[in-house]
């Protein structure tokens, strides 16, 4: 009569111990999946986390003006800024790769070993072959762990081509202001030392010397006029007076202020400009160009010779003009420096017939800043032809 009941209650306590297992067993496997479901999504944020920086830090180095080189223990190529490969020229699968692979410059190898052994070099120069040499100054760390053992190296590079060029120009020009001003006043203060020991008492002599100050004041005055105009052009502060010149009109005032010079050496001049041709301009600086260029054709040219001023309207607009000398012309390997600075073809003609050796580069700048631009075409002993062209207002020349 007792076994079934017990055998129901062992069932009973069975099934209780069964489905508290289940329970277990299913509230275990829901931990589970929480579990699981937590570790992907930690481990999803681990990962966009991740490319967050790593996107933040390609940004960076992709922004970097200056170049930067990360190199790891080994030397081995980890990582360079986009400016870098450009400056360059490097394929961009350059990771993992050496040095001397990468660049093929035996110099970056010696300044890593000089950094490893120094910990940091600074301000090292490097000059980068080709077409268009280009000057770096490059500076390299070494990154020590806590035991002072590297582990790796950080190259900075900065492009220092333009400051040498700027340095350079300034080197030049100091010493060509120099010369220039050295020479006439040599020549006043001798001639004033000759008349104060004698010279002045013969009214002839004293004459000639005196007439030999004045010119050469007048060349300091000319070369000091120069000197400002071509700095506020080149400062931008000239201002235009812009109006609308007849060209024929003023190459004709161009030549009146000539004359004399022209018949001291017998060169025609020829005014071969269209009458009706015009531009708006500022009529003092387009004055001040052509009296420069007629000014050089004369000095230059040949003596009894011609130089012809022409003009036409250009094909994109505005105006081209010209003056054309039949002078011996300028060599192909001075034309592309002409319009530079106190650059002189021939230095002691250029001084015997005077001027101050500013006048083209006065010319360019003057046309560059009514938006055009000057060249030159010449062959030896077949005269030189300068041309300049004046865009129409709001126009600029390509």
């Amino acid at each position: 009569m007792n076994w079934p009941l017990i055998s129901i209650l062992q069932l009973a306590v069975l099934a209780a111990v069964f489905y508290a297992l289940w329970r277990k067993d299913r509230n275990s496997r829901l931990e589970l999946e929480r579990v699981r479901q937590a570790a992907t999504q930690a481990g999803q944020q681990s990962i966009q986390s991740l490319n967050r920086e790593a996107a933040r830090q390609e940004a960076f180095l992709n922004s970097l003006v200056e170049g930067l080189l990360l190199l790891d223990e080994n030397g081995l190529v980890l990582r360079m800024s986009r400016s870098l490969e450009k400056a360059f020229n490097l394929d961009p699968a350059y990771p993992g790769r050496s040095l001397m692979e990468v660049f093929r410059l035996h110099e970056l190898l010696d300044l890593v070993a000089r950094a490893k052994v120094e910990g940091q070099v600074l301000a090292y120069e490097l000059d980068l072959p080709g077409r268009v040499a280009r000057r770096f100054q490059v500076n390299a760390t070494v990154l020590r762990d806590e035991n002072q053992q590297p582990q790796g190296y950080v190259l900075t590079f900065h492009d220092v081509t333009r400051l040498k060029e700027l340095e350079k120009t300034r080197q030049e020009f100091v010493a060509n202001v120099s010369h220039e001003l050295r020479t006439p006043l040599s020549i006043i203060k001798g001639n004033v030392e000759t008349l104060l020991d004698g010279a002045k008492d013969d009214p002839a002599v004293s004459e000639r010397f005196l007439r030999g100050i004045l010119k050469h004041a007048n060349r300091l005055a000319w070369l000091i006029d120069d000197l400002l105009t071509i700095s506020r052009l080149e400062l931008g502060k000239v201002a235009l007076n812009i109006q609308e010149v007849s060209l024929s009109g003023l190459v004709s005032r161009a030549f009146e202020d000539l004359a004399a010079r022209a018949a001291e050496r017998q060169v025609r001049l020829l005014n071969e400009v269209p009458a009706g041709l015009a531009i708006q301009a500022d009529p003092d600086r387009l004055l001040q160009v052509l009296v420069n260029l007629l000014d050089n054709a004369i000095k230059y040219g040949d003596a009894q010779g011609e130089v012809r001023a022409g003009g036409r309207l250009s094909p994109k607009g505005g105006v081209e003009m010209w003056v054309a000398d039949s002078g011996p012309g300028i060599p192909a390997e001075a034309q592309s420096r002409v319009f530079e600075r106190f650059f002189r073809v021939d230095r002691a003609r250029s001084r015997d017939q005077g001027g101050t050796g500013l006048g083209l580069a006065i010319v360019k700048h003057i046309v560059l800043s009514h938006g055009g631009k000057v060249w030159l075409e010449s062959q030896p002993g077949r005269g030189s032809t300068f041309f300049f062209s004046l865009p129409t207002p709001g126009g600029h020349e390509e």
